[in-house]
């Protein structure tokens, strides 16, 4: 049965009173630049276009890149692991407990945004609060590999890392693209017969490439990073998927078999354009018995913890991140 959407009188959405005052600055910053540039999209055949485009997004995350550096001197190393680029994180202290501890990390970006050094910038902050050492797969990424490159690329690295670590104290973790990355690694390896990591974060998750949830809708221009669905979303779905449905269960891992996963920490934000994703998935999994720590944060929209990283929210997640691997890695 069809139901007819409800109309909604027109609003104006206030700058929450309950988040810092930095995550109060960022949020109160007007939309109309970003709104008109997701609009902007390439067909998805127009590979030249595209890649235009994403040298442009990461021309500007180029600089945002640059001030985190500064802000948390870690020692970033490039390596090959199973022929695929990967990028070693290094803070200045590693904690006693995380001596023999490793986390992977999946970078987000859509597929296909942020490449290569602009890729470790979550695991850099991992780092950093965790004091750990983080290795980040540059997987391959589209116009020219979309799926399967960047979950073979996945899988590559973490068949040879668990012939060097011990897979009890591994853990798996990303944001945004990378937890869905993330979510189908997990699947496949389960799939396999391969080594689970001790425990996995998939934060902000995208792990549905239709825009079925619900916050696709309520949360629509309310989210200041991910914005909307239409438009740019919409397109780096497409790109990543190519030829196959956007609901492939490793496109979209929520319609995988999720039974026998292991822990799983969840982080969102009400803002979240894509909380729907995190909802559901919670949902699924602990209907299949598993072990989940849902984190919800006021005010954050999709992976905002990762560009107002002077933001006290910040801080919180990535500390809410080690505290979970502490519980679950030997």
């Amino acid at each position: 049965m069809a139901y007819s959407p409800r109309p909604l009188p027109p609003r104006s959405l206030p700058v929450p009173a309950t988040v810092s005052p930095a995550l109060k600055e960022a949020i109160a910053q007007p939309l109309q630049g970003a709104m008109e540039a997701i609009k902007q999209v390439p067909a998805r055949e127009d590979k030249q276009a595209w890649q235009d485009l994403i040298n442009s997004y990461d021309q500007t995350s180029e600089v945002l890149f640059q001030q985190l550096r500064q802000q948390f001197p870690v020692t970033l190393t490039q390596e090959r692991i199973a022929g695929v680029n990967v990028y070693r994180v290094t803070p200045p202290v590693i904690s006693p407990t995380n001596g023999q501890r490793i986390l992977v990390h999946l970078h987000g970006g859509g597929y296909a945004l942020a490449g290569g050094e602009l890729a470790t910038g979550e695991a850099i902050l991992a780092a950093h609060y965790g004091q750990i050492e983080v290795i980040s797969i540059d997987y391959r990424r589209p116009p020219d590999y979309p799926f399967p490159a960047a979950l073979d690329d996945a899988l590559a690295v973490w068949r040879e890392l668990v012939t060097i670590y011990e897979v009890s104290r591994m853990g798996l973790f990303g944001t945004s693209a990378g937890g869905g990355l993330l979510l189908a690694l997990v699947c496949q390896l389960r799939q396999l017969n391969l080594p689970l990591p001790a425990a996995i974060a998939p934060l902000s998750p995208w792990v549905d490439l239709t825009k079925t949830g619900d916050t696709y809708f309520t949360n629509e221009y309310v989210d200041r990073t991910a914005i909307s669905y239409g438009g740019l979303l919409a397109g780096l779905a497409q790109l990543y998927a190519g030829e196959l449905p956007l609901n492939h269960p490793f496109i979209s891992p929520l319609y995988n078999d999720l039974e026998g996963l292991p822990p799983t920490l969840l982080i969102s934000g009400t803002r979240d354009l894509v909380l729907s994703d995190t909802a559901r998935l919670q949902r699924k999994l602990r209907q299949n018995n598993g072990v989940v720590d849902l984190q919800l944060f006021e005010g954050l929209s999709h992976a905002e913890y990762l560009y107002q990283f002077d933001a006290p929210e910040s801080a919180e997640v990535f500390g809410e991140l080690s505290q979970f691997f502490n519980r679950h890695l030997q």
